[in-house]
C-alpha cells in the first residue's frame, strides 16, 4: 500500500487527502497546526466508502521540525505534499523534510512561478504545482462560454486544445472528450462528444486591446453626478433670479443677469428707494447665494479629491460594456485577471482589500481596479456590472460569492429585463453548488480544490500530469505515460489501451530522450490496428482520475524485465487473380 504525508489544513489539503484515499487506496498521514481549526476536523473524518479504517492519521504540530516528520514516519512514505497557501512556508518545510529523508518525492504548492522554478532546479525528485494556475482556465472558459480554451503543450512541443466540436476542423480532431450536457466523459462513441481535443499548429495570435482612456477622463470625473446636480441647481436659481430682476426693475436681459449674479454671489447693496418687488428679489437672491456658495465649494473640493484618488487608483471614468468583472483578487482572481487580459478581454477588477495580490497586478496591466465590497450595490454599479459580459466572483467565501452573484444579476435585470447576467462562482461544496443550481439557476460554479487535487495526487505518485481539461466542476487529466519494460502493456496493440469512460489514447510517441532515437508521434493510434507498444514508447492519454490510476498500474515496469520481442505482424493478404 502506498503511504503519503500531507501538510496543510485548507480546502486543497482536504480534497487531496480524499483523492489519495479514495482513488489511490493509499495510507495518508496529515500534519495540521490545530486539530480543531479550519478543515482539520473534516480531514480527520475522510475515509473510503466501504472502509472506515482508511481514515488518515492526523498529527497536530504548530511548527514543523525534524521531530514532527520523524513522528509522521516520513522515511517510510512514498511522497510528501506541502499545500499551505504561503509559498515561503512550503519551501522551508520542504527543506526540513529533505533533511530527514533526502530522497523522498516532494510536491509543493506555489503561486510564485519564478521561485517555483528555482526550487525545482535545486531539489531533485520535486514537483511544483500552482492550484490557482490549474483552476484559472476553468473559470476563464466558463466566463467566456468556452470560446477561449487554453493550449496544452506536449513535451515534444506539439500543442493540443479542447474546443467545441462545432468550431473544430474535422481533420484536426484527435479524440472526443465529453458529452457536456450529460456530464459524460470519454464516451464509447466519440462522435457523440461535443467537447473534442484538437491539434493546434503554430502560436495562437492574441490581439490585445489597449486600455481605453477617454481624452476628457479627468473632466468626466470632476463633473461627477454630485457636482452636476449642484451646478444645475445653481444655474436654475440664477436663471429664475434673472427673470425676476428683469420684471421687478424693468431692465434688459443682460443687465438683469448681471444684477442677479452679483446679488446672489457677491452680496447686495441695500437700496431703500427701490420698489418692494425689487427688494424682495434681492433678499431671495442673497439668501440663495448664502446656501449656494458653501455647497458649491464643498462639492468641488470633495469631487476633486475623489477624482484624484480615482485617477491614481485606475478606476472607471465612464460606464463600459462587454467586459468581464472579476471580484476577489487573491491567487485565483489574479490568475483569471491575467488570462483574460492576455486574451484581449476588457476586465474590471474588484476587491475590498487594497493590499490584495491582484490589485497591483491589475494596475500594472492598466486595468480599472475598484476598491470596495463586492456585496455593496454601489461597488458593482461602479464596475458597470449591468452591462458586463460576465461577473466572475472568486473570493474565498461561498456565501459572499453567492450574494454578489445574486446582487449583480438583480442590477443587470433592472437595467435590461431581457438579459440575464452570466455569472461564474467559486464554490467549494459539491452539494451546495447543486442546490444553488436548482434554487437560483446558477449553472456555472467551479471549485479550485476540486480542479487542482487530481493533479497534485497524480504528481505524488510520480506521474507528471501535463494539464487538466475542465468538464463542468470536474477535470480530465492529460498525461504522458511511458510504457515500462516488462509491463502489462508491452507488446499490446495500440487499440487495447483505451477504455470508454476511463482513458483514451490520443497519441504514441516513439523514442525517448537519451536513447539516441528520434521522436515520432503516431496520431489516431486506434487506426494503427496492428502496431504494438514497447518500452521505448510514451503514451499521450486523456483520463479520469480512476482511469489514470489503472493505466499507471498497467504501464508500470518490472525490476528485471525480459528481453522484448515484438509480435510478428499479421500476414498480408495476397491479391487474388482477376477472373
Amino acid at each position: 500500500m502506498r503511504k503519503f504525508v500531507v501538510w496543510g489544513d485548507n480546502a486543497l489539503a482536504r480534497r487531496l487527502v480524499g483523492e489519495l484515499i479514495n482513488t489511490y487506496s493509499a495510507q495518508v498521514t496529515v500534519i495540521v497546526p490545530d486539530l480543531t481549526a479550519n478543515q482539520a476536523p473534516e480531514i480527520a473524518d475522510i475515509h473510503a466508502d466501504d472502509d472506515p479504517a482508511s481514515r488518515p492519521v492526523v498529527i497536530a504540530a504548530r511548527k514543523l521540525t525534524r521531530a514532527v516528520f520523524e513522528t509522521a514516519d516520513l522515511t517510510d512514505a512514498d511522497a510528501i505534499a506541502f499545500v499551505d497557501t504561503d509559498d515561503v512556508a512550503n519551501v522551508d518545510a520542504a527543506l526540513i523534510a529533505r533533511e530527514v529523508d533526502p530522497t523522498i518525492r516532494v510536491v509543493l504548492r506555489m503561486f510564485n512561478t519564478v521561485l517555483g522554478a528555482g526550487v525545482v532546479e535545486r531539489l531533485s525528485n520535486c514537483a511544483v504545482l500552482s492550484a490557482s494556475e490549474i483552476a484559472a482556465p476553468a473559470f476563464v472558459a466558463a466566463a467566456l462560454g468556452d470560446s477561449n480554451p487554453a493550449t496544452i503543450r506536449l513535451s515534444d512541443g506539439q500543442q493540443l486544445m479542447a474546443v467545441d466540436r462545432s468550431s473544430a476542423s474535422p481533420a484536426d480532431i484527435r479524440c472526443g472528450l465529453a458529452v457536456t450536457a450529460q456530464a459524460q466523459s470519454l464516451p464509447a462513441d466519440e462522435d457523440r462528444a461535443d467537447l473534442v481535443l484538437t491539434s493546434v499548429y503554430g502560436q495562437r495570435t492574441i490581439e490585445r486591446r489597449r486600455p481605453r482612456r477617454h481624452p476628457l477622463r479627468a473632466s468626466r470625473l470632476l463633473l461627477g453626478g454630485g457636482l452636476r446636480r449642484i451646478l444645475a441647481a445653481s444655474v436654475a436659481i440664477l436663471a429664475l433670479g434673472t427673470v425676476a430682476v428683469a420684471a421687478a426693475r424693468h431692465v434688459g436681459a443682460w443687465k438683469a443677469l448681471y444684477l442677479a449674479v452679483l446679488t446672489a454671489l457677491g452680496g447686495a447693496n441695500p437700496d431703500a428707494d427701490a420698489p418692494v418687488s425689487a427688494q424682495a428679489v434681492d433678499l431671495v437672491l442673497v439668501v440663495a447665494g448664502v446656501a449656494i456658495i458653501p455647497a458649491l465649494t464643498a462639492a468641488v473640493v470633495g469631487i476633486v479629491v475623489k477624482a484624484r484618488l480615482a485617477i491614481a487608483a485606475g478606476g472607471l471614468s465612464e460606464p463600459v460594456s462587454g467586459h468581464v468583472v472579476v471580484a476577489g483578487l487573491g491567487n485565483v482572481g489574479t490568475r483569471v485577471l491575467r488570462e483574460l487580459h492576455d486574451l484581449g478581454i476588457d476586465v474590471v477588477a474588484v476587491d475590498r482589500d487594497e493590499q490584495a495580490r491582484g490589485v497591483q497586478v491589475g494596475r500594472d496591466l492598466g486595468l480599472p481596479v475598484i476598491i470596495g465590497d463586492v456585496t455593496n450595490p454601489d461597488t458593482l454599479r461602479a464596475a458597470s456590472v449591468a452591462t458586463a459580459r460576465c461577473l466572475v466572483v472568486v473570493t474565498t467565501a461561498d456565501v459572499t460569492n453567492l450574494e454578489a452573484a445574486l446582487l449583480g444579476r438583480d442590477l443587470a435585470r433592472r437595467a435590461d429585463p431581457d438579459i440575464q447576467l452570466r455569472v461564474v462562482l467559486r464554490l467549494f461544496e459539491e452539494d451546495f453548488a447543486r442546490r444553488i443550481k436548482t434554487a437560483f439557476d446558477i449553472n456555472l460554479s467551479r471549485s479550485v480544490s476540486y480542479l487542482a487535487a487530481p493533479a497534485f495526487a497524480a504528481s505524488m505518485v510520480g506521474n507528471e500530469v501535463i494539464d487538466t481539461i475542465p468538464v463542468g466542476r470536474r477535470v480530465l487529466l492529460v498525461a504522458e505515460v511511458p510504457v515500462g519494460a516488462g509491463s502489462q502493456l508491452e507488446g499490446k496493440y495500440f487499440r487495447e489501451v483505451s477504455k470508454p469512460g476511463l482513458v483514451r489514447l490520443v497519441a504514441v510517441q516513439t523514442g525517448r530522450a537519451g536513447l539516441g532515437v528520434g521522436v515520432q508521434t503516431f496520431w489516431a493510434p486506434e487506426r494503427n490496428r496492428w502496431r504494438t507498444l514497447d518500452r521505448t514508447h510514451t503514451m499521450v492519454v486523456v483520463a479520469t482520475r480512476a482511469g489514470l490510476v489503472a493505466l499507471l498500474e498497467r504501464a508500470a515496469g518490472v525490476d528485471d524485465p525480459p528481453p522484448f520481442h515484438p509480435p510478428s505482424a499479421p500476414p498480408l493478404l495476397k491479391p487474388q487473380p482477376r477472373e
